[in-house]
């Protein structure tokens, strides 16, 4: 009972740190908030696979064992999710060099001024 509070809660912070990062208005919280997602989504996915402390993999006659799929999806979205902060980084680093500005943001215009005339 308590690993398994202790993991859904660790999941519960980085969804919610992550998500409040994500929501800000500069390049390098929005990266950090995705990578906080990430974690958490492969957290969730490697605590699917039942938590078991010292349980071999299935391929022993164990009557407890650990399933070795869920272990296999997080690796691969290691990898990906690595790829994909590489490329959010580049992107973020061009419109900086580009605009001499990382907010993600459009500027606001004032439309009320053009309606009047």
């Amino acid at each position: 009972m308590g690993l398994e509070l202790l993991v859904a809660s660790a999941i519960g912070i980085l969804t919610a740190a992550g998500m409040y990062l994500v929501l800000r208005l500069r390049t390098f919280p929005v990266i950090m908030g995705m990578s906080l997602l990430t974690y958490a989504v492969n957290v969730f996915l490697f605590a699917s696979g039942r938590l078991t402390v010292g349980a071999p993999p299935i391929l022993t006659e164990a009557t407890q064992y650990t399933d070795p799929l869920p272990q296999a999806l997080v690796l691969t979205a290691i990898v990906i999710s690595f790829g994909m902060t590489a490329v959010v980084v580049m992107i973020g680093l061009g419109a900086y060099l580009g605009g001499d500005d990382d907010k993600v943001n459009d500027p606001a215009t004032d439309t009320s001024a053009e309606e009047t005339s």
